[in-house]
């Protein structure tokens, strides 16, 4: 166990960083930060925040000599990087940051634990492209293979005409057919040190231009019923890896079951209605799993929840939501620049009225 009073070490700097930072706060941790130089809104919140290029291996060592573990708020953290602290202390292992990073990799990893994606290809050229559209079929989505986000990275396909629009980027690619689905959910989970596994109720989410708007409960019938085949993939998936903390994995609600869309080895965005919603908030929990203290009780604690975030311009009058009667809670992230297509806070709204 890290006891209460540790320092807890967070790769990244953005608002989930500074979510679990807060939570950290609340246990009695102090939190270090290490991320380049940006709009490193966790730093606001932290005890103290190395603000370094991921490759300075002198400022990473200094950053781990003040830790006692170390955690991370986003997938994208280079592995060279996460490589440079003492296996000991990291929670999750990095083994997941490894699959996440590359759609591929995780895509065939799911498959082998009898998961469902999409149907895909690998393309590492034109030729391949046009070869995985001739074979997939369009609509489609052309992807990158590493770094992509929130519908960055990807292009898509409307028939097999408009292919030959879409230009090759030059880097590996994943071509993805369309699924034909009902609605979109996600499985969150925290798994413990000795390996207990707890679920949040799964909520259905809603994207607008690739990337979430509002995420939902209860969800529909559709979702319910295909929740425990895609908890079942999400155990394996935890197990497989040995995790330690929060873990998400995306998926479509179909006619034929759940297919599997997306995972994500951290705290994730369609988990922020927990904070209010839930008897313990993702960010809590994950704190927790890494620290070695029980799991607390994952039940949702009101009849309706919505979480709604809030995008670019709309954070500036953002604050009206606090005129609102029932119960919405607002949250900002001290965010710079609203800019267009940019996450700046969130809404709760929780309600147990009937439905």
């Amino acid at each position: 166990m890290i006891p209460p009073g540790s320092t807890i070490g967070v790769l990244g700097g953005g608002q989930l960083g500074r979510m679990l930072a807060m939570a950290a706060a609340q246990l009695g941790y102090r939190v270090t930060g290490y991320a380049p130089p940006g709009d490193n809104v966790m730093a606001d919140v932290c005890h103290d925040f190395f603000e370094k290029g991921w490759g300075d291996k002198v400022a990473l060592a200094a950053f781990a000599s003040k830790c006692d573990v170390v955690t991370w708020e986003f997938e994208n953290v280079p592995l060279s990087a996460v490589e440079m602290i003492p296996p000991h202390m990291l929670a999750p292992h990095p083994r997941a940051l490894g699959i996440a990073q590359d759609r591929l990799k995780e895509k065939r990893f799911v498959e082998e634990l009898g998961g469902r994606p999409a149907p895909y290809a690998s393309v590492g050229s034109d030729q391949e492209f046009a070869a995985a559209v001739e074979r997939i079929g369009a609509p489609g989505i052309l992807k990158t293979a590493r770094d992509g986000y929130d519908g960055k990275g990807q292009w898509r396909v409307a028939s097999v005409r408009d292919a030959d629009s879409v230009r090759f980027p030059g880097n590996a690619c994943v071509y993805e057919g369309f699924v034909t689905f009902e609605a979109e959910f996600s499985v969150i989970l925290v798994r413990s040190h000795d390996g207990e596994v707890l679920f949040w109720d799964s909520s259905e989410n809603v994207h607008e231009d690739g990337m979430l708007a509002t995420s939902t409960l209860p969800a529909s019938e559709t979702i319910a019923a295909q929740v425990d085949a895609a908890r079942g993939i999400a155990r394996k998936v935890a197990e497989a890896l040995q995790y330690v903390g929060v873990l998400t994995l995306e998926f479509f609600a179909t006619k034929d079951g759940p297919v599997f869309n997306e995972m994500a080895p951290r705290v994730h965005n369609s988990g922020h209605w927990t904070i209010e919603g839930a008897a313990t908030s993702q960010f809590e929990n994950h704190i927790r799993a890494v620290c070695g203290l029980p799991l607390g009780s994952t039940e949702t604690r009101f009849a309706q929840v919505e979480m709604r975030n809030i995008v670019g311009e709309d954070a500036l009058t953002a604050h009206t939501i606090l005129a609102e009667d029932g119960e919405a809670h607002l949250h900002l992230y001290g965010k710079k620049e609203a800019r267009g297509g940019r996450k700046m806070g969130h809404v709760t709204r929780v309600s147990n009225a009937a439905a």
